[in-house]
């Protein structure tokens, strides 16, 4: 059974279609991006699924409960970090994670305490707890928040641009978190980034959402290779003759040859990366050549986004 499934979800304020009509599956344990431009209904497709406002039409489970049947229940299990971390910043980082942890219903005292310590530990805070949070910067807010969102242990998460405003150690530690959450712990997560780095490096699937509609879906190597093109083999060779040029040119597995004579490089488009990588690095020997390094040189998931997003603003201007 999916952690969390939507069929037909939408979303209308007034005449404006926020998420329009959204089906997918999101299995336990999977971390799964939500991609898109500004104003693509991620944030809004977030909040239903975490029961903070209703949908317009169509239905969605999370961890087995029904969202309109039982937004109290999916309330409780799910922790989310909205785009805009809600925090009281009269009180200090400890009275926050107390209230919420309170509000979340951990109510032996010492578990409750030693979870938070856990949290501020990890997200090192534990020596600013007693600060209130009105004095603390935008990425230790970030923290703490994410802080927040944990301390219930909820087996379903929603991230909404984690790592916006950290530096990239504080960043790296946020994303090896939900490596860990999702590898060791199966904890389902669903992660909206402007950041395609997190997305790459984090999610099984993504979807690309625009003006509320799912563009397209699949894993980050299905959207590189189906919209930015298959891998390139960048061979290097100590030094480069034509009789190696067109022994490259003749495999069957080669699809087009670049070649930078002044670096003594070949840039080998292949029908299959796999199947053509041991042919062409044969070839190159036996045309005499001595080959220093051989690269796949993979087109970046931001490219394959950027594309995708200029194809459907194409088709439907």
């Amino acid at each position: 059974m999916p952690s969390i499934e939507t069929k037909g979800l939408t979303r209308r304020f007034g005449s404006l279609t926020a998420v329009d009509s959204l089906s997918f599956e999101v299995e336990e344990g999977e971390v799964f991006g939500l991609l898109g431009p500004n104003g693509a209904g991620k944030t809004t497709t977030i909040r239903i699924l975490a029961c903070l406002i209703s949908p317009s039409q169509g239905s969605a489970t999370v961890h087995g409960y029904d969202i309109s049947r039982n937004p109290l229940k999916v309330r409780q299990i799910v922790g989310i970090l909205t785009e805009s971390p809600s925090l009281y910043e009269r009180l200090t980082a400890h009275e926050n994670m107390d209230f919420f942890a309170e509000a979340y219903g951990l109510s032996n005292a010492q578990e409750k305490q030693n979870r938070i310590r856990e949290l501020l530990d990890y997200f090192e805070l534990w020596e600013r707890r007693n600060e209130r949070v009105a004095t603390f910067s935008k990425g230790m807010k970030q923290k703490l928040a994410i802080a927040r969102a944990l301390v219930h242990k909820p087996p379903v998460l929603f991230l909404d641009e984690p790592t916006a405003g950290l530096d990239p150690e504080s960043a790296k530690g946020i994303r090896d978190l939900v490596k860990r959450l999702s590898q060791r712990e199966k904890r389902t997560i669903m992660l909206c980034t402007h950041r395609l780095e997190d997305a790459e490096k984090l999610c099984n699937r993504v979807m690309i959402i625009n003006k509320g509609k799912s563009i397209i879906f699949g894993t980050p190597d299905e959207l590189r290779d189906g919209i930015a093109g298959p891998p390139a083999l960048q061979v290097t060779l100590k030094k480069l003759n034509r009789k190696i040029i067109e022994n490259v040119k003749q495999l069957k597995q080669v699809r087009d040859v670049d070649v930078d004579s002044s670096a003594s490089k070949l840039i080998i488009l292949l029908e299959n990366a796999k199947a053509g990588i041991p042919e062409v690095v044969r070839n190159v020997v036996y045309a005499g050549g001595e080959v220093l390094s051989v690269n796949v040189l993979r087109p970046s998931l931001e490219e394959a986004y950027l594309r995708v997003l200029r194809r459907d603003q194409i088709e439907n201007s």
